[in-house]
């Protein structure tokens, strides 16, 4: 039982959190991840990609609909964040001493332990 609540917590964290910078790029619009897409070689139509892996994948997640292919479709996103956004300083510190890129490797990190832990009792398919 105490899994299973870990895991619920663990989707409504990395889901409601993440769904957030969904809602900010449909609110404000993904200009800038279109010029880090066309910066970094590849066609900027990618660039709507975020979309699903900012707003549908984290509302899957939350639900625990298919949350291991979610996360890991998330996951992806985050290390495509990583690499269009920091690709060139990936050792480079920021102001409080961790990477600069510590919270899409953190997200990346949490979508990891749902992928391998599934989503848990609390979930629409609970696998």
């Amino acid at each position: 039982m105490q899994n299973d609540i870990a895991k619920l917590i663990l989707r409504l964290g990395v889901g409601v959190l993440m769904l957030f910078h969904g809602v900010h790029k449909i609110m404000h619009g993904i200009d800038g991840v279109k010029a880090l897409t066309v910066k970094a070689g590849l066609p900027e139509i990618m660039a709507y990609g975020v979309y699903v892996g900012e707003v549908v994948m984290p509302i899957l997640i939350i639900l625990g609909l298919y949350a291991r292919i979610a996360s890991a479709v998330l996951g992806f996103t985050m290390v495509v964040a990583i690499y269009l956004a920091y690709g060139s300083s990936l050792l480079a510190l920021g102001k409080t001493g961790g990477p600069v890129y510590e919270l899409a490797l953190i997200y990346l990190i949490m979508c990891v332990v749902i992928f391998l832990q599934g989503s848990g009792k609390f979930a629409v398919n609970d696998k």
